[in-house]
């Protein structure tokens, strides 16, 4: 590869890098060009899966600022760039390791630390956004109705005390001797 070459490949990453919310590495020894070929299209549009030289992927880091992952770039490498939410593709990268034991999660980065193989898990086993909102909109419906119910409580114990105490009174006057 000539200079020129390389250096235009480390621009890409460390461009891959910047933009990026969040980025898992991994080690791709033993798996097809279609079981690679697979995992991109179970990644999604949000996520480039790319396989790079360690040596050019170190130095796009350095490059857009990401420490900490060097000691991740040995072996084979290939890093999943996740453009989007980091859930959906930690799960579907997750799953898809399940399936191909020849794909190893070596760690990540997000929220400008690196991130463990167990953290990348974590997050794998998360509930994607929607869901999460979904939750918490359910949440805040049942409080507000709770709020309403508590709001009208005493207006309809008022009513229910007026009607008891009419009905005391209009007890009271047709039990009440005539003169």
């Amino acid at each position: 590869m000539a200079n020129a070459d390389k250096a235009t490949a480390v621009a890409d990453i460390a461009e891959k890098f910047k933009e990026a919310t969040a980025t898992v590495v991994t080690e791709y020894r033993g798996l097809t060009v279609s079981n690679l070929a697979e995992l991109r299209r179970s990644l999604g549009n949000s996520t480039t899966y790319t396989v790079a030289k360690n040596t050019l992927v170190k130095r796009a880091a350095t490059e857009a600022g990401v420490d900490g992952l060097d000691e991740l770039f040995t072996g084979p490498t290939a890093i999943a760039f996740i453009s989007g939410e980091p859930v959906d593709a930690a799960k579907a990268i997750k799953k898809f390791a399940k399936d191909h034991k020849a794909l190893v999660i070596k760690g990540g980065y997000m929220d400008g630390r690196a991130l463990t193989v167990s953290e990348v898990e974590r997050i794998a086993d998360l509930e994607s956004r929607e869901v999460l909102l979904s939750k918490l909109a359910g949440a805040m419906k049942a409080k507000q109705s709770q709020a309403a119910a508590l709001f009208v409580a005493p207006a309809s114990q008022i009513a229910r005390l007026a009607a008891a105490l009419q009905e005391k009174k209009a007890g009271s006057e047709s039990s009440a001797p005539a003169e």
